[in-house]
């Protein structure tokens, strides 16, 4: 079993350890497209266009049973692109409104993401289909998928920063105050430790990697007893960059091993 994970940058590696968690016996290939990192700056022709064109020769010469798009920015346009193109599965990252209106106790709450995913009309007919009679706030962070990358890279990333991005997140009004806050990128669950304890309250902070997860597991089924764990995932940056000795330690701990692309 071969699962091919694609993201704009390392915000796929918390989407990848639930999915490794469901599935220890397949084989991982991460495709990073950090060449062009963050994608808020592609217009989305040219987004749609991008991804295509980095993930189809990974695609003909891994033959990957499974996609996953684990870029919000990405899978709210080039979904339907993806699934006309393969056969195989395609499992996107939308943002999580569905279960946030189910679970929100307040009716308040707030959808972090980057620009990009907040001026998409998907996510616009997400709220309307499934948060009619909550107060939905969405926030774009414009950098807050930056420093995530930052984070991970052993570089500091200071409390301002964390802060200017976050606080739109937490909103009070009518007595009532935001309860539950949706991480739209899979970058920012990176900094999820680091919010909480920043947060002027308590939140429930809703990942989308677990749910993920599930949908891997419903599509390629359970791990077959006896299978074997799978050794560790291979990583493509698409600038061809080598990651600095931090990064690089990361990457090993989470089970990657950094590899030129061919």
């Amino acid at each position: 079993m071969k699962i091919l994970m694609f993201d704009s940058g390392l915000g796929g590696l918390t989407v990848l350890a639930p999915v490794r968690g469901a599935r220890p016996d397949a084989d991982i290939i991460y495709l990073a497209d950090d060449a062009v990192f963050p994608y808020g700056a592609l217009g989305e022709a040219e987004l749609v266009q991008r991804v295509l064109s980095v993930i189809e020769p990974v695609v003909a010469r891994e033959t990957p049973d499974i996609i996953i798009n684990a870029c919000n920015t990405a899978s709210t346009l080039v979904l339907p692109h993806l699934r006309q193109r393969y056969s195989i599965p395609v499992v996107g990252t939308v943002p999580a409104i569905k279960p946030a209106a189910e679970q929100s106790k307040s009716r308040c709450f707030s959808v972090m993401a980057t620009p990009g995913t907040v001026a998409r009309d998907y996510t616009r007919e997400l709220v309307e289909k499934f948060a009619a009679g909550c107060a939905v706030t969405l926030v774009p962070c414009a950098n807050l998928a930056r420093l995530a990358e930052q984070h991970l890279r052993g570089e500091t990333v200071s409390d301002t920063a964390l802060l200017a991005e976050m606080m739109p997140a937490f909103v009070e009004a009518g007595g009532q105050r935001t309860d539950t806050v949706v991480l739209a990128c899979t970058h920012y669950p990176l900094l999820m430790d680091r919010m909480a304890a920043l947060a002027p309250w308590p939140v429930t902070w809703i990942d989308p990697g677990p749910a993920i997860a599930r949908r891997v597991v419903q599509l390629l089924g359970e791990r077959q007893e006896g299978a074997a764990p799978a050794g560790p995932g291979v990583i493509h940056f698409t600038s061809g960059a080598a990651p600095g000795p931090a990064l690089a330690a990361t990457l090993a701990a989470r089970g990657l091993i950094a590899r030129s692309l061919p």
